[in-house]
Parts: C-alpha cells; sequence; structure tokens
C-alpha cells in the first residue's frame, strides 16, 4: 500500500488555512486530517494482520478529560503479525500547563492550551519486523488579548531487533524524499534531531535507526507559515506507512526461533527504558493528568531484562549495537 504524496508541498484548501496564526477553521482542518490518517494507519494494519491470515483488529476507545477535549485510543492486541499496536488520536484543553512544557518554553507559562495529534507505537510479533513509532501534533498556547503562540512537532523513527541494510537505506529514503519539497536541508537538520532525540545516555546506544524528529516548527523557528507547517505534519503522517509497508511485508514471515524471540524481548527493555526516562510526550502527558492507558499503551505487551547481558562478537545480536544503533549516513552506505 502507497500513499499519495503528490501534494506533500501544499496543504488541502491552503486558501483557507491561516498563513500566520491558526483560527478555528485552520485548527479544525488539522483535527479533521488527525482523524483520517488514524483511521488509515489503522486500516494498513489490519491488512497486515489479514494477509497473515489473522483476524485481529483495533477496538476504539473514545474517552473525555473533564478540563476538556479527550480522544480516541486505537488498541490492537494478541495479533498474528503485531503483538501489540496503539494509535492514539487526541485533542486537549489544558488549563494549568505542566512544568515539562513551560521549562523548555517560558513564555506559555500563565496561558492556556490546546494540543492535538496523533501518536503511535507498533510492537511486531517477529522480531525480523522492527518496532516503529509516529507522532504528529499541533500546540497552540493562548492569552486574552495577545497572539496565540504555536508550533508543529513530529516524525518517525524505527527500532529494529535484526536490521537489515536495504531496510534502514529504504526507511531513510522515504524521510528524504518527503522532505525534499521543503528544502534541501531539512533531511539531514531533522534526521539529526532524531539521532539526538532518540538517545538512551545512561546506555551510550541509540534508541534505534532513527528517522525524523523535529519540534517547535513554526514561523519563528523554521520561517514556515501555518499552511506549510501543516502541510509538512501531513507529508510525514502519510510517510510513516510508505516507510514501514513495505518492511512488514518482507519481513513478517521469516522463521523466528526461540533465542530471536528471546532476544526481542530483552531489547524491548531498552524501549520500556527510553519512554519511562526521557519521552517529552510521556512526561507532558503525566504531568498534564492525561489518560495513563493512552500514555502508556506505547509500552510493548513482553519484555525482558537480563543482568550483564553480552552478545557474542560476529553474531547479529552483536552487530546491533556494534553498527545499527549508532548514527550513520544511511543514504550513502556502500
Amino acid at each position: 500500500m502507497t500513499i499519495d504524496s503528490s501534494t506533500a508541498s501544499t496543504a488541502p484548501n491552503s486558501a483557507t488555512v491561516s498563513s500566520t496564526s491558526p483560527d478555528a477553521q485552520s485548527i479544525h482542518q488539522v483535527r479533521e486530517f488527525l482523524l483520517s490518517l488514524q483511521a488509515d494507519i489503522c486500516h494498513a494494519l489490519e491488512a497486515q494482520e489479514a494477509d497473515a491470515g489473522g483476524t485481529a483488529t483495533f477496538i476504539a476507545d473514545d474517552w473525555h478529560r473533564s478540563e476538556g477535549g479527550g480522544g480516541r485510543s486505537n488498541v490492537l492486541a494478541d495479533g498474528v503479525v503485531i503483538e501489540k499496536a496503539g494509535v492514539m488520536f487526541s485533542h486537549i484543553q489544558v488549563n494549568n500547563l505542566p512544568a515539562s512544557a513551560t521549562a523548555r518554553h517560558p513564555d506559555i507559562a500563565g496561558r492556556t492550551a490546546q494540543a492535538l495529534g496523533v501518536s503511535l507505537v507498533v510492537h511486531p510479533r517477529n522480531p525480523h519486523v522492527p518496532t516503529s513509532h509516529a507522532n504528529v501534533r499541533l500546540f497552540i498556547a493562548e492569552a486574552e488579548g495577545q497572539p496565540a503562540i504555536w508550533w508543529f512537532g513530529g516524525g518517525f523513527d524505527l527500532t529494529p531487533f535484526y536490521p537489515v541494510l536495504e531496510d534502514c537505506v529504504h526507511w531513510h529514503q522515504v524521510c528524504h524524499d518527503l522532505c525534499a519539497p521543503f528544502g534541501d536541508d531539512i533531511y539531514p537538520k531533522f534526521k539529526t534531531w532524531c539521532d539526538d532525540y532518540f538517545y538512551l545516555r545512561h546506555r551510550n546506544e541509540q534508541r534505534g535507526v532513527g528517522g525524523l524528529f523535529y519540534d517547535d516548527v513554526n514561523m519563528d523557528s523554521q520561517g514556515w507559515d501555518f499552511a506549510t507547517c501543516f502541510a509538512f505534519m501531513q507529508a510525514v503522517g502519510r510517510g510513516y506507512l510508505n516507510a514501514i509497508l513495505p518492511i512488514f511485508d518482507k519481513r513478517k514471515h521469516i522463521a523466528v526461533t526461540d533465542a530471536q524471540r528471546q532476544f526481542q524481548l530483552y531489547r524491548r527493555g531498552r524501549y520500556v527504558e527510553y519512554n519511562l526516562v526521557y519521552d517529552r510526550g510521556t512526561l507532558f502527558g503525566l504531568q498534564s493528568n492525561g489518560r495513563i492507558e493512552s500514555i502508556l499503551v506505547s509500552l510493548p505487551p513482553l519484555t525482558s531484562w537480563h543482568y550483564r547481558y553480552e552478545p557474542a562478537i560476529d553474531t547479529a545480536e552483536y552487530d546491533l549495537t556494534d553498527f545499527y544503533l549508532k548514527p550513520q549516513d544511511w543514504l550513502h552506505l556502500t
């Protein structure tokens, strides 16, 4: 399945999208895109299950917050191909911004805010299929009589257990191609940002092979008006499926040994460590009285930790940390 990205450089109905600051109509258009994106991703992942003879589907859980807003959490569990996946939409209002937000942006202290986005984590059952994560979001802080402070953020990244070089190159080629209409500097900038962000300092290793990550993107930081930022959100959101589906198709039927399964569970422990220690979205959700089930849906259903595990040299397990979990110029490897 390939998502059409021919309109990636322009937002749909861009003439009606505010060019400088989001108005109610602009926010509504972002919301409608996000709901459509959530549905498209869920359908594509369910098709992966059906292709393998599975019957697991996403269960929708609509929820609301007393402070304002809510969302829809779509979760698939115990599939043939996917052990657990969460594709989450939220659009919430925040009356008291948490320290995780105001520490990085003192100018929004004392404002009310709304945040809307789609975030997902997919934990495949087969360790030859990487775990993948994607997120696209819009944040708006408002105060009476003052211009809104807004920015977009997001990206997607790949966390393999038994990586294949051609998959890593393909993943980054999709990243490069969707960024190209927005400037030659965008892919290298947001690729490096991803490498820097998804880094476990206490382990001195990357979480995976990276992809794209960007935050605080608006007119001030990037020189993009609202319509361009929204267009980039759409390109990233659609790009995720173009990046992950070919990898699923190639790897989901590979035979798995018990040792490979145990290594997958061990490496999932690193994913848990990152999400609970470093992830800004998790911290924002916890500090803003977010819905705990939706915040922690990113965690895998099974994982394990081992004391001082060291893979044997010249094995696939050794290659993971010796080569793949280090920042690479993936598009120029020979």
